[in-house]
C-alpha cells in the first residue's frame, strides 16, 4: 500500500477565539488577524503538493482551506464529520459564563474530556468517531496522495489521540493553536506522526493567546 499525507490544519482565529467565547457549532467568521493567519498558512504550503483538500463546512475553517487551495487550484470539499464539537447551552457563553453556570461540569470538563456529556449538545467520544471515520474514507480514497483538512480544535486533538492511541485521556496534552500544521501519514494500516503544531509561518503573528474556549 503507498504512502498517504496527511495535513492536518486549524482555522485561523475568531474574535470569539480571543474573547475565550464557546463557538462549538456557530459559524462565526474569521477576524482580520485570522485572515492573516489564514494568508500566512496558505503561503507556507504553497509549495507542498496537496492533491486534496477537505474542510469543516464552518466559515472559519472553510475560509481559511479556501486560501490554502487557491494556491493550488484545488476546489474545497465540505465534510460535516470535521464540524467542531457541538457545545450545545454552552456555545456563545464566555468561559466564566460557563463556569458561574455550569461549576461541576465546567471543572470536570477541564480535568478530562472523558465521560463529559455537553448540555444539549455532544460528548468527545461522538467527535472522535465521527472525525475518524472521515479520516479513514481519506485515506483509502486517496491512497498514495497528499490530503490537506482544516479542521478546529477539538477535532484536531480527537484525530491525534487517536492516531497516536493515548485516549481521549489525554486531551488536554495536546496543543492546537490557530493555524497550526500538523503532518502524520499512513500506510499498510498504521499511523505516523511527522509533525505537530507548528506555527513557525506565523512568525511575529503568532499571539500566544491562551483560549479559554473551543
Amino acid at each position: 500500500m503507498a504512502l498517504t499525507r496527511f495535513i492536518l490544519v486549524r482555522h485561523g482565529e475568531t474574535n470569539w477565539n480571543r474573547e475565550g467565547r464557546y463557538q462549538g457549532q456557530i459559524d462565526t467568521p474569521l477576524s482580520a488577524f485570522g485572515v492573516e493567519q489564514g494568508t500566512k498558512v496558505a503561503a507556507a504550503l504553497k509549495e507542498v503538493p496537496i492533491d486534496v483538500c477537505y474542510a469543516s463546512p464552518l466559515s472559519r475553517s472553510y475560509d481559511t482551506a479556501s486560501m490554502c487551495a487557491a494556491l493550488h487550484n484545488l476546489s474545497v470539499v465540505k465534510d460535516e464529520r470535521l464540524l467542531e464539537i457541538n457545545h450545545g447551552e454552552w456555545e456563545g457563553l464566555l468561559s466564566a459564563e460557563v463556569q458561574e453556570r455550569y461549576p461541576q461540569l465546567a471543572v470536570q470538563w477541564r480535568q478530562t474530556v472523558v465521560g463529559v456529556q455537553m448540555p444539549g449538545g455532544e460528548n468527545m467520544e461522538e467527535v472522535r468517531v465521527r472525525s475518524m471515520e472521515a479520516f479513514r474514507e481519506y485515506a483509502a480514497k486517496h491512497e498514495g496522495q497528499t490530503v490537506l483538512v482544516v479542521a478546529h480544535d477539538a477535532v484536531n486533538k480527537a484525530v491525534i489521540c487517536d492516531i497516536l492511541d493515548i485516549g481521549l485521556s489525554k486531551f488536554w496534552q495536546v496543543k492546537q493553536d490557530n493555524t497550526c500544521i500538523n503532518v502524520f501519514e499512513y500506510q499498510d494500516g498504521k499511523w505516523r506522526l511527522v509533525l505537530m503544531n507548528s506555527t513557525n509561518h506565523l512568525g511575529f503573528l503568532f499571539s500566544g493567546i491562551e483560549q479559554k474556549g473551543l
